[in-house]
């Protein structure tokens, strides 16, 4: 089976401009992860899609694999089916599984691709996944940079928002606190549907993707980690990611 993994990564981020590029440990962020989610064995192939010649060289520069994409896409799964068409077309060999792993998330671990692929892997029927993580803190689960999401009792997603979902205004003072992490494989297929689907009116008020699918009556198996991951969306938080990386036993592995 050909399983793909494929990194969107702009330099315009709206909320942290620059950030594939930052520093952590002397390793650009989008480094750190095409490096970590290669590893995975699951995989054939790692890819970096960009719009920016600053990205690609980097890329070039380090022996990562990268794809130019148009400047137009504003969302991360439209940039991806860009890149996996140019992939396929210049090696010739269809992907099977496309596994979309957000640029800032430089603590993803290769178990987690794994993880998040072997769902589709036991049962055909299972179109796109999402890796989902404890939360500790009342800090992180009330952060509207993290996703929360809570599922039904076969791991399926009911709902995804910026909001502290489930409530804790009943006076319950222990609720599920799950965040989606975004490592994403989608059927190769189901990408390009995904993409032709009208964006739904949840996922534009939540800024939640996956809202879409779920809005057209269909699912999202999320599956569990416990591998510890914080994903870069201010300087706050590369500073707390530079923080916890510190003795990291991969980094080792492509660090210099």
């Amino acid at each position: 089976m050909n399983i793909i993994a494929i990194i969107p990564a702009r330099m315009g981020s709206s909320r942290y401009p620059g950030k594939p590029l930052a520093l952590i440990h002397n390793v650009p962020m989008v480094g750190h992860v095409a490096f970590r989610t290669a590893m995975s064995k699951t995989l054939s192939a790692t890819y970096v899609a960009t719009c920016d010649e600053i990205i690609e060289n980097y890329c070039t520069s380090a022996g990562l694999n990268s794809v130019m994409t148009g400047d137009h896409h504003v969302r991360c799964s439209t940039r991806t089916a860009e890149a996996l068409l140019k992939i396929e077309a210049a090696t010739g060999k269809k992907a099977d599984i496309v596994v979309m792993v957000q640029g800032d998330e430089p603590m993803v671990r290769p178990e987690m691709i794994d993880a998040a692929v072997a769902p589709m892997l036991a049962d055909p029927s299972i179109n796109v996944t999402n890796l989902m993580a404890d939360m500790d803190t009342l800090e992180e689960f009330e952060d509207p940079n993290e996703v929360k999401v809570v599922v039904d009792r076969f791991n399926d997603a009911l709902y995804f928002s910026r909001e502290a979902i489930p409530s804790r205004k009943k006076g319950s003072d222990k609720v599920p606190m799950r965040k989606q992490v975004c490592i994403i494989p989608f059927r190769r297929d189901y990408l390009l549907r995904f993409n032709e689907m009208e964006e739904s009116p949840l996922e534009i008020y939540e800024s939640v993707d996956m809202m879409r699918i779920l809005e057209y009556g269909e699912k999202v198996r999320m599956v569990p980690t416990d591998c510890r991951s914080w994903s870069v969306d201010t300087p706050e938080d590369l500073a707390r990611v530079t923080r916890l990386m510190e003795g990291d036993d991969l980094m080792k592995e492509y660090s210099k």
